[in-house]
């Protein structure tokens, strides 16, 4: 199945789509909502089984991959022969997520291989069908980064943080990133179907107002504890309203022991 999907690139020891899909079908078959993490995603089997889920039964289920994009020993020790190091686009060629997990999910879900042709053979199990088919999902691929805390306090680093709110709030598309204008001036807010964020306080009527029925999240960029409760005292009781970013840093606060 990796051959077909990826042409020649090799895997070792990859998990059989079909053994992964059932195990998982015991467990969610019948939650269609469900949302599944696999911290150690290799080649991306559970991912691609979960996708195949959702293909069988029309779930909506999500599925968080993560890896890094290590390369093996062997090409390691090649790699720093030829005077390369972690970084380079040529050791990061090598790596298990851009030469084996990236590619196998987009042709997994498109049906053509990386070089456009058609993915050739069939799904065998249970969910039959040409893998040239595709799965019909979509997909984010998002690179994890150190940030500093002080510039992320001072609202400096929001497209950095953008995609984790887009996560919080149950991954539903679009990602919202642009916060600025064309101008490059800050937007007062900006605003999905699923989630929202305020930047200026001083136009959380109209926020409020604009709001979409749909709106599940809701994160307000302020340093004030008493702003922060009367704008929430304003939304509906169903939102979860974050601060930021005083909520969003202690949330990942480690140690934080007296």
């Amino acid at each position: 199945l990796l051959k077909a999907l990826l042409g020649t690139a090799a895997f070792p020891f990859p998990k059989s789509l079909y053994a992964v899909e059932d195990a998982l079908r015991f467990f969610i078959g019948d939650k269609p909502h469900a949302t599944v993490v696999d911290f150690f995603a290799g080649s991306g089997t559970t991912a691609h089984a979960v996708m195949r889920l959702n293909h069988a039964d029309g779930g909506q289920r999500h599925s968080i991959s993560i890896t890094n994009n290590e390369v093996s020993d062997k090409e390691a020790s090649q790699l720093r022969t030829a005077g390369r190091k972690p970084g380079d686009p040529e050791w990061e060629a090598l790596g298990i997520f851009d030469l084996i997990t990236r590619p196998r999910l987009e042709a997994a879900i498109t049906g053509k291989k990386a070089s456009g042709d058609p993915v050739k053979g069939e799904y065998k199990f249970i969910d039959q069908f040409p893998l040239s088919d595709g799965l019909g999902e979509s997909v984010q691929f998002l690179e994890l980064e150190y940030l500093d805390a002080e510039t992320v306090a001072l609202d400096r680093a929001f497209e950095k943080v953008a995609s984790l709110l887009w996560m919080r709030s149950g991954s539903r598309r679009p990602v919202l990133t642009a916060s600025h204008d064309d101008g490059g001036r800050r937007k007062p807010y900006i605003m999905s179907d699923s989630y929202a964020v305020l930047f200026n306080l001083d136009r959380w009527r109209s926020f409020v107002d604009k709001l979409a029925p749909t709106v599940t999240h809701v994160f307000v960029v302020t340093d004030s504890t008493s702003e922060f409760a009367n704008v929430s005292a304003e939304l509906p009781l169903d939102i979860e309203v974050v601060r930021l970013y005083e909520n969003y840093l202690s949330t990942f606060e480690i140690n934080a022991g007296t």
